[in-house]
């Protein structure tokens, strides 16, 4: 597998635990406060995200530069 089809497969893995992350945040919050934890734990994945998505928006654009 080459490094483009890496991004993008570990992109959509992020993309399914930072929807688990949120939806625990928001059962958490049925209980009550939940623990800084549960609340922060979107943060990681979520700039994760925002760095391979960029580097996906960049991607044609660098490719027709190449060319």
């Amino acid at each position: 597998m080459n490094w483009n089809m890496w991004i993008r497969q570990t992109h959509r893995w992020l993309s399914i635990i930072f929807t688990a992350t949120v939806i625990a945040n928001f059962v958490a919050m049925v209980w009550g406060q939940p623990p800084a934890v549960i609340v922060y734990s979107p943060l990681l994945p979520l700039f994760l995200l925002l760095f391979s998505g960029l580097y996906m928006f960049v991607l044609p654009y660098t490719a027709a530069w190449r060319r």
